[in-house]
């Protein structure tokens, strides 16, 4: 039997060692942080289980928390030119027929996978990890696979800029709260994502907490720009009035949505944080000279404007599952290491691409010309509001059209020729 380590027990690497158990491989997890510390710890910028990525869960038993957790099946989309023009708006199905998508608390997510993951035979050890440890655990196993990227394991990985270099320093709020209103007309469990002009990007988005369903309000801009307001790492009152007050100036609509809200009780209701997306190298070189693999954020580290991390971290453990798998009883030496990453890669791209349209598309101080029409056609015309919002759960749809002018207005003009025009 294989012997394979996973270091961190994040989103990626819990979903990997779930898959890798199922099969039949001896996993251990270690990791610095106990299912207590992790449930009672600081909390993280929200993600989405997107309706494929729900579906993965679904096949080892992972989707603890649908019954529990607001099933959001519309997102609206609030474009925000600035200049006193008017926001544009529209809404689109997450996905086909019955699919939805969730968002939970990371820390109820990772810490429900591993007591589950122990639960149902895995190894865990609790406990920090150096360089030096990787280089003892690589002589006890076949395969050792970095899921953490901070401190001193991160640095094992350079940086890439021949697959990604479009870094942008980002800053990021959230606040987990209560009494949001809903709009007049949609369902109360309705996303809503706004870009602005003259600001950052927002997400208004129901979320399962561990104090229960709420919504998360979540902003990112770039760093020093107009919604990077916690220099000074304001206390959680302070910096929900703050976050209100910048949605009254950039995205009125959520205010109205969020201006009698109160914070979620209990540590953690609130954070601020920043990030620089990055490709990284995907393997790590030990003293020893023995090799690692990296997975996830720890590789590719998503731009939050897109609020694409989990989708990554499940596509990059379900390619390193299919290919060690597939590798069967022969050494996993570099060039695996890479092969691994490159079929990831194949869908990690897109979601860079798609990344960096969202982080250029108001460098011009206006959103390009087909975009305009394309959001009238979304207004007009479900089936392009629905392919737009369901690009969120597969990217590399949109190099086929939303990415590309000409053929996004093609595809545009062929829906208007198939409803009459």
């Amino acid at each position: 039997m294989r012997k394979i380590l996973i270091v961190g027990a994040g989103h990626a690497g819990l979903h990997l060692a779930h898959g890798l158990l199922t099969h039949g491989y001896d996993v251990t997890v270690i990791t610095g942080q106990s299912s207590t510390e992790i449930r009672t710890g600081r909390s993280s910028v929200t993600q989405f289980t997107l309706p494929t990525s729900l579906n993965h869960e679904r096949e080892y038993d992972l989707d603890l928390w649908s019954v529990l957790c607001p099933q959001v099946r519309n997102q609206r989309i609030h474009l925000y030119p600035g200049k006193d023009k008017p926001a544009l708006s529209f809404v689109g199905r997450t996905g086909r027929a019955n699919d939805y998508m969730v968002s939970v608390d990371r820390r109820v997510k990772m810490a429900d996978w591993l007591e589950f993951f122990e639960d149902r035979g895995g190894k865990v050890v609790i406990h920090g990890v150096t360089v030096t440890d990787l280089d003892y655990f690589s002589r006890m196993f076949d395969l050792i696979i970095v899921a953490v990227g901070h401190g001193e394991l991160g640095q094992l990985f350079d940086y890439d800029q021949s697959r990604f270099s479009g870094a942008r320093p980002r800053s990021m709020a959230q606040a987990l709260i209560y009494d949001v209103w809903p709009d007049a007309g949609d369902d109360p469990n309705v996303g809503w994502a706004a870009s602005a002009a003259d600001a950052g990007n927002t997400i208004l988005m129901p979320i399962l907490s561990q104090e229960g369903p709420c919504h998360a309000l979540v902003m990112v801009d770039k760093r020093g720009g107009p919604m990077d307001a916690w220099p000074d790492r304001p206390g959680p009152e302070e910096q929900l009035r703050r976050m209100k007050d910048l949605m009254r100036r950039y995205a009125p609509e959520y205010y109205e949505r969020i201006k009698d809200a109160a914070l979620v009780e209990g540590f953690g209701s609130t954070l601020t944080d920043e990030v620089t997306p990055q490709v990284r190298n995907p393997v790590g070189v030990l003293p020893s000279g023995g090799r690692v693999l990296g997975m996830a954020d720890v590789v590719v580290t998503m731009d939050p404007y897109v609020g694409q991390s989990w989708n990554n971290s499940m596509h990059c453990a379900k390619a390193y599952l299919e290919a060690i798998m597939e590798h069967g009883d022969r050494d996993f030496d570099e060039d695996f290491l890479v092969s691994a990453f490159d079929r990831f890669w194949e869908f990690g791209l897109h979601n860079q691409l798609w990344s960096e349209m969202n982080s250029t598309m108001w460098d011009q101080g206006d959103l390009p010309d087909y975009f305009h029409d394309l959001i009238d056609g979304a207004q007009r015309y479900p089936e392009i509001a629905d392919r737009w919002i369901q690009g969120w759960d597969h990217p590399p749809d949109y190099a086929s059209w939303l990415l590309q002018p000409e053929e996004a207005l093609k595809y545009l003009a062929e829906v208007r020729a198939r409803n009459g025009g």
